[in-house]
């Protein structure tokens, strides 16, 4: 079995229950040079003081989640949308990393009309994709399994997505491969090599599908080798694009949150080992 981890990132929300400083301890004790992070607990933080804190550490910033909900009607709630990606654009520069993750969000009330919510996304983009390219930040559409389309996110597939994204340059504008959300999809294998023939894999994450879920759904992504995805599989297809980046691991799980986080951090190592590499 592999012993290297150094294209490992480990995602923040993967043990919440640490600090900001926590986490940049543990990952440097742990060997594992990469982080992705999260806009409220980078906040409360203090932006700079966490972009300086993960470069004395010596860690890499992988990704920053997360912006997006982009599809309100309303013309107050889209400009606040807009003014708060901006900012997002603005904390994933100061923190040195180069790809900003956008939720794209789901439907609004009352309203039905999936195309035109996807429609005024790419309005948005259109806006947003400069201002970040200016910035060095690239905006990497995550779709989102289809049991968030309605109250997170319209993009449900890497091909939603990229139909989106292919409207903008791939500087600005890419996708996220995250294997929780597009394992089922027997597109995604076509998609992953559409998407790295145009150099749009910003992010490849992994978590894996459980069952049953648990209520409300959202934290219901397991740890790596518990559930049904095929990793090991899915990685091949995306370097057979090209893709030579880091590899995510981002799980929500209440069970992994209330466990040491050293422990969790050493369970993520050999389980990304045993079945990612």
């Amino acid at each position: 079995m592999s012993t290297d981890l150094s294209r490992l990132s480990l995602n923040q929300e993967t043990i919440k229950q640490w600090s900001l400083p926590e986490l940049t301890e543990g990952c440097v004790k742990a060997g594992i040079g990469q982080v992705g992070l999260w806009r409220a607990p980078v906040q409360e933080y203090g932006v700079e003081r966490a972009a300086q804190l993960v470069k004395d550490a010596g860690l890499t910033v992988t990704s920053l989640c997360r912006g997006g909900f982009l599809t309100a009607v309303d013309p107050g709630e889209r400009a606040r949308a807009l003014e708060d990606n901006r900012a997002a654009v603005d904390e994933a520069a100061a923190l040195s990393t180069d790809t900003l993750v956008l939720v794209s969000g789901g439907l609004p009330p009352g309203d039905k009309d999936l195309y035109a919510a996807r429609e005024r996304i790419a309005d948005a983009l259109a806006e947003l994709g400069p201002y970040a390219q200016e910035r060095g930040v690239r905006l990497a559409i995550e779709p989102l399994h289809p049991m968030f389309a309605s109250d997170r996110c319209v993009v449900s597939t890497l091909s939603q997505a990229l139909d989106l994204a292919e409207r903008f340059p791939a500087e600005q504008v890419g996708v996220v491969v995250d294997a929780y959300h597009v394992w089922w999809d027997d597109q995604a294998p076509a998609q992953i090599a559409r998407a790295g023939a145009g150099g749009r894999i910003h992010s490849f994450q992994l978590a894996d599908w459980i069952t049953p879920l648990p209520a409300g759904v959202l934290l219901g992504r397991g740890q790596l080798g518990d559930g049904s995805v095929d990793f090991r599989t899915m990685r091949r297809q995306v370097e057979a694009t090209g893709f030579d980046g880091p590899i995510e691991v981002e799980i929500f799980n209440e069970g992994l949150w209330a466990r040491d986080g050293a422990e969790v951090l050493a369970e993520v190592a050999s389980r990304y080992l045993e079945h990612a590499c």
